[in-house]
């Protein structure tokens, strides 16, 4: 099988993914390059070379005449019999150094030859220290017992860290929100790295309250954004029978009627909904919403506004037969047109503020390519239709939304090695998340998968590990995790875990009351957060 795979990729009319031409052009770049060395400077920053393709750029800027390489986190600590250690990919590739070793390898260099390129001293060398020896491979962790006694200024090394262990992830979020604001009280610029979507969107929904909007580098999933929820509402109005709960859904969302008076469409909302209420209208039709209308209009000052505004609201959303297949092309024309007459409201302006802003104006851009391509969509239900935005919407971020803060941001763990903050939260610390949990492998073993040249789940685990061993070495840090999910109880991060095990093995150092007095600090924002 694998020979008939190869003979495909190889054959001659096969285009190459965008993986493998990226690799063609670094190849010839590299070739260009042996015969005819750029004469200015040439630096690659930022990356741990853990793509083939990048490794291989890496090396080859490395060997130029004025060619420089620069290493983010790169663990000065770590002595070089352990360096020597990391050479069995299957026992070392969740190490956070395995990939700054095989490039040192590769350059045939020594661990020695990696220059520290500022002069700047880190925060703390003591929590550097501590660390990497936290973070020592399997096989060599009885390096803690000879080692572990050396370490000095355990008290300095965790002065600025605080551990936060909340009951609950809402909490969690809660205590990162209060310590944030805390710094913006301070005038320190404060960051929360983490993978956890999830978090982060109730941390930013939690500072909210105080008028603080994080600058968030991952943006918002655009199908979470007030014009994705109005574009996926509306596409499931073309799906499935108008419901009273779906109707009063479009007629509450911000997007509808948003063209003018705004106001007076709210309040006749709340008026149809207590009618309907009342009256019981499961399935809304044209003559049921009429009635109902007349009905609510009796004793108000100015019952034609409403009737007429119940009309509209009739003539928008009822009467559609929608069912059976399509083209593409006519599903995307009637969804632009009752999205676009759902915005507008009864006389306001083409698609009132539905395309306005930042979010408008992706989605806009997300519904235009859709109609451009539409043509080769073929025929689909409205079901599938439906399907496909909700698709194509998730797969879109929308950043930089209005106006951020630019001491408060949020990072993932990518953007977190490039820049840094007088405070750093590193959020989600628990197994399954932070790391997150390998995909299993139902046909090959790590052994296969190694001699195949495959790559091992422990890469994205040392990746990971990489990030949080540069996070935590900034001057204050706050470790967050939740003891339960929604689910169940969870299990500390392996980094988490690594370090609360080595202080608690050092008590004669003050490693034990050191771990204690970390929970200590994160338990007074527990207490704020009760309060």
């Amino acid at each position: 099988f694998l020979q008939i795979a190869d003979a495909y990729l190889r054959a001659e009319d096969t285009l190459p993914d965008s993986e493998a031409r990226q690799r063609q052009l670094v190849e010839r770049i590299i070739a260009h390059w042996r015969e005819a060395p750029p004469a200015h400077p040439v630096i690659l920053a930022g990356s741990t070379g853990s793509r083939g393709t990048t490794a291989l750029l890496m090396e080859a800027i490395a060997r130029l005449p004025q060619g420089a390489v620069v290493l983010p986190g790169f663990d000065f600590e770590m002595p070089t019999a352990i360096w020597n250690a990391l050479d069995d990919q299957l026992l070392s590739q969740d190490h956070p150094q395995y990939r700054f070793h095989h490039l040192i390898r590769q350059l045939q260099l020594p661990s020695a030859a990696v220059r520290r390129w500022a002069g700047t001293k880190p925060p703390s060398t003591a929590r550097n220290a501590l660390v990497s020896l936290s973070l020592r491979p399997a096989p060599v962790t009885h390096a803690w017992l000879t080692e572990g006694p050396k370490l000095k200024d355990i008290a300095g090394a965790t002065r600025d860290l605080t551990l936060i262990e909340a009951d609950t992830p809402r909490k969690e979020a809660l205590a990162i929100a209060l310590r944030l604001r805390k710094a913006v009280d301070e005038g320190k610029t404060a960051a929360l790295i983490t993978p956890d979507r999830m978090l982060t969107r109730q941390v930013t929904s939690a500072l909210d309250r105080w008028d603080i909007l994080p600058d968030d580098s991952a943006g918002t999933p655009l199908q979470l954004s007030p014009p994705g929820r109005f574009l996926r509402h509306v596409a499931a109005l073309l799906a499935e029978p108008l419901d009273a709960e779906g109707l009063l859904t479009l007629l509450k969302h911000p997007l509808t009627h948003s063209g003018a008076d705004r106001g007076y469409h709210q309040l006749h909302t709340q008026r149809l909904e207590m009618a309907i209420r009342r009256t019981g209208l499961p399935y809304p039709d044209a003559a049921g919403l009429h009635g109902v209308a007349e009905t609510a209009a009796e004793g108000l000052e100015d019952p034609v506004s409403f009737t007429r505004w119940a009309d509209w609201v009739a003539a928008t959303l009822t009467g559609r037969k929608t069912q059976g297949e399509r083209p593409l092309t006519e599903w995307v024309a009637l969804h632009l047109d009752l999205a676009s007459r759902l915005a507008a409201g009864q006389d306001g302006p083409e698609a009132g503020e539905l395309w306005q802003k930042k979010a408008g104006q992706k989605a806009l851009g997300c519904m235009t390519n859709l109609q451009e391509q539409a043509i080769h969509g073929g025929m689909m239900g409205p079901g599938d239709y439906a399907d496909l935005l909700g698709a194509l919407l998730s797969q879109e971020e929308v950043r930089d939304r209005d106006a951020p803060r630019s001491d408060v941001m949020i990072w993932g763990t990518l953007e977190a090695r490039v820049q840094g903050a007088d405070l750093v939260i590193l959020g989600g610390l628990n197994d399954g998340v932070w790391p997150e949990a390998p995909a299993p492998d139902p046909w090959l073993n790590r052994q296969m998968r190694l001699d195949a040249g495959l790559l091992l789940p422990e890469r994205r685990i040392g990746l990971s590990a990489h990030d949080y061993q540069q996070a935590i070495a900034a001057p204050e840090v706050v470790l967050s995790r939740s003891l339960r999910s929604d689910e169940a109880e969870t299990v500390p991060s392996r980094w988490l875990n690594r370090l609360g095990n080595l202080l608690q093995g050092l008590p004669e150092q003050g490693g034990k009351a050191a771990w204690e007095d970390m929970r200590v600090r994160g338990n007074r924002w527990l207490a704020q957060v009760e309060a």
